[in-house]
Formats: structure tokens, C-alpha cells, sequence
């Protein structure tokens, strides 16, 4: 505000003027009332609106209470003289985070984070705090850890992007700027693109976009309006969720890691297979191979034996080794889906991770259910 001309200013003084006239009616009390109020206003723009008589100026401080009369007495130009957009804008001051609360207090819940580089508009500043909206994210973040004006403009046009949102029902992208090109691909409405500020000299009615994570295309102009980004903050609730969503990773990748081959013959790559199938069946090669990794784990173990054959031979272990269906399965058929397992799981194939037991499921024990058995 205080940058604002006083010609300005003292223009919004006489509209305040014209303004209290209308908030009067007609009648003889109302005129009378009028005349009264109209006496006291003059005199008060009057008193606001005098002179420095050495300088000719007025006082800063009359420019600001002649601003805050106009916007008393309702000028209709609220927004030019309270709201500031290069003041909304608010960037984050960090290296890599910052703490976004619930409340302008370090002692209250996260709200979520607010990243290097991200962004977002002021809400309300109190006492040291502000108040931000970014993306989904709404909170109080410390003054101390923003940029603010002219800093929070400047990274923004360094770390900002141009994007643009589709406006039809369907828009063609296509490879070159014009209409006879290939078509990349379809965009729909609400669709929102990243402008391709590499392209030089794009034809008039074009934007150049990219597509498809790292492919330039082209749309036409009339059917997309072009607006500026800035990266937004994360919610606590989305940070949750997609921590969850990493660890769930991290589990899986866990489990089908290669632990590594272990030297074995043909003999007992067929006595594997046959132990797999007996325990397994035939058609279910995930099951299949859960049940060569776990044989296999063991016999990387140091508490069990250390050879195929004495692994699934051990006392009071696999049923089917110890009642001859193994050995008569290994003399038969063997399902090549079966042999297929056997060699993955010597080869250090897993999808059960370090398991080295396993049972028919029956939701008592914690573990990697496959095929209707747990594996654990």
C-alpha cells in the first residue's frame, strides 16, 4: 500500500464520498441526517488530505487512513488496494523439508511437509507464522523458513513450470506443429501437460508439450489454456499412505531377491522336483517354486543339513519323502512346470524370501500365503 500514488488514493476519496451518499434515503429526517454525516465526512478527507506546507506532500500515514476510509465505506475497489499477488506467493527456505502444523505452535500435529523447491499462497501470517495452502496441503509453516516477494517470485520462475490443461472434450498430440501430422497421442478434458520451454520457434496457434514423460508433441493453442506450477507440499495422510506403499515394495522386492545359487546334479535337481510336486502339485509354479525356495533356504542354513537330499530326508520333515511318494515320483512323471521350480530355486530364485517352513493355511500363522499354504 504504501507504494501506491496519492492520486489514486485521494480518486478512492471521492468515490467514499459519492459512496455514504447512497447509504442515506429520502424524507426529511434522511436529509437531515445526510447533510450531517456528508459535514463530518468532508471534514474528515479534508483533514486527511492536508498539505506538508513546506513540501506540498501529505503524510504517509494520512495516505494510509485516507485508504482505510475508502475501504470502510465500501469503494468497490477492495481487491486493488488489500490483495497484493505478488505478496501470496510463498516458497519454501529449506534444504530439504519443512514442518507444515495444524496450528501456528511447533507443539501441534503435522499437518504434512513442505518440500525444497515447493510452493504454495498465503492464507494468514501470525506472530512469526504463516498460514499456506499447497496442493492439498494447509497449514502453518514459521516465517523463518519461506521466501517471501521478490526471493519467493525468483525461485519460483527458476524451479516453476509452465503447464497447460485441456479445455475439449479431445485433443490431438501430435508430432509436428500441424495439422497433417502424425497424432502421438489423445489428451481429454482436465488433462494438464508440462510446456516444453526447450522448442524454439514454435508456429503461431501451436504449444509445444511433453508427452509421454519425455517426448515433445504439439497442441493446438485454442484448445488449452497455459497456466504456471510450482511443486506442492505433501499431506500427513499422503505421506502415510506412500511410505505404506514403499515398505509394501520394499517387502515384495525383499521376497524375490536372488539368494544366490547353490551347486547341485541332475539327480537332485529331479529329486527337488519330485518333492515340489508332491508337495505343490503340478500346475501352480509360484506355489511350486515357494516350495523349492524353502528346501533351498535350509540347505543354505547352517542350522540344517547342507545337501538337497538330506534336507528333504531329515526326520519328522517332508510327509511325502518319508511315506515313498517322493521316490515314486521321482522314478514317474515329473511335471515340467515342476522341474522348471526346482532349477529356479537352486539357481536362488525366491518368492518367499528367507522361509524356511511352511503348511497348509488356516489364518493362525503370520506369514506369505501362496496357493493356499503359508509360508513362514
Amino acid at each position: 500500500m504504501k507504494s501506491r500514488n496519492f492520486g489514486k488514493t485521494a480518486a478512492k476519496a471521492l468515490i467514499c464520498t459519492a459512496c455514504a451518499v447512497s447509504l442515506f434515503t429520502s424524507g426529511d429526517m434522511a436529509v437531515a441526517a445526510r447533510e450531517k454525516y456528508l459535514v463530518s465526512l468532508n471534514a474528515g478527507v479534508a483533514e486527511i488530505l492536508d498539505c506538508d506546507p513546506d513540501t506540498g506532500s501529505r503524510p504517509e500515514e494520512a495516505v494510509e487512513d485516507l485508504e482505510a476510509l475508502c475501504i470502510t465505506m465500501g469503494t468497490g475497489e477492495e481487491e486493488d488496494s488489500l490483495y497484493d499477488p505478488e505478496e501470496e506467493l510463498v516458497m519454501a527456505d529449506v534444504n530439504e523439508a519443512a514442518n507444515v502444523r495444524t496450528e501456528p505452535d511447533a507443539g501441534s500435529e503435522l499437518a504434512g511437509l513442505l518440500y525444497k523447491d515447493c510452493g504454495g499462497r498465503i492464507l494468514e501470517r501470525k506472530d512469526g507464522w504463516t498460514k499456506i495452502e499447497s496442493g492439498d496441503l494447509v497449514g502453518w509453516i514459521r516465517d523463518d523458513l519461506l521466501f517471501f516477494g521478490e526471493e519467493a517470485e525468483a525461485l519460483a520462475d527458476t524451479v516453476g513450470f509452465r503447464v497447460i490443461n485441456v479445455t475439449s472434450e479431445a485433443l490431438n498430440v501430435r508430432e509436428e506443429a500441424s495439422d497433417d501430422a502424425d497424432i502421438e497421442g489423445i489428451i481429454t478434458k482436465g488433462d494438464r501437460l508440462d510446456i516444453d520451454d526447450t522448442v524454439e520457434n514454435v508456429p503461431k496457434g501451436w504449444v509445444a508439450v511433453v508427452y509421454d514423460s519425455d517426448v515433445t508433441g504439439y497442441v493446438r493453442e485454442e484448445y488449452v489454456v497455459s497456466s504456471f506450477r510450482v511443486d506442492s507440499g505433501e499431506t500427513q495422510a499422503a505421506i502415510e499412505e506412500r511410505e505404506a506403499k514403499e515398505a509394501e515394495e520394499k517387502r515384495k522386492k525383499a521376497l524375490h531377491a536372488n539368494r544366490g545359487a547353490v551347486v547341485a546334479n541332475a539327480d537332485e535337481n529331479r529329486l527337488l522336483a519330485a518333492l515340489i510336486q508332491c508337495e505343490a502339485g503340478a500346475n501352480n509354479y509360484p506355489g511350486c517354486l515357494a516350495v523349492g525356495a524353502v528346501v533351498m533356504n535350509r540347505v543354505r542354513s547352517g542350522g540344517y543339513p547342507n545337501t538337497i537330499s538330506s534336507v528333504i530326508y531329515a526326520s519328522g520333515q517332508f510327509t511325502p519323502a518319508l511315506n515313498g511318494k517322493v521316490a515314486a515320483r521321482y522314478m514317474g512323471n515329473i511335471s515340467p512346470i515342476c522341474i522348471q521350480a526346482a532349477t529356479d530355486a537352486i539357481n536362488g530364485c525366491t518368492n518367499v524370501g528367507g522361509a524356511t517352513h511352511f503348511r497348509r493355511w488356516n489364518g493362525s500363522i503370520p506369514g506369505i500365503v501362496i496357493a493356499n499354504q503359508v509360508y513362514y
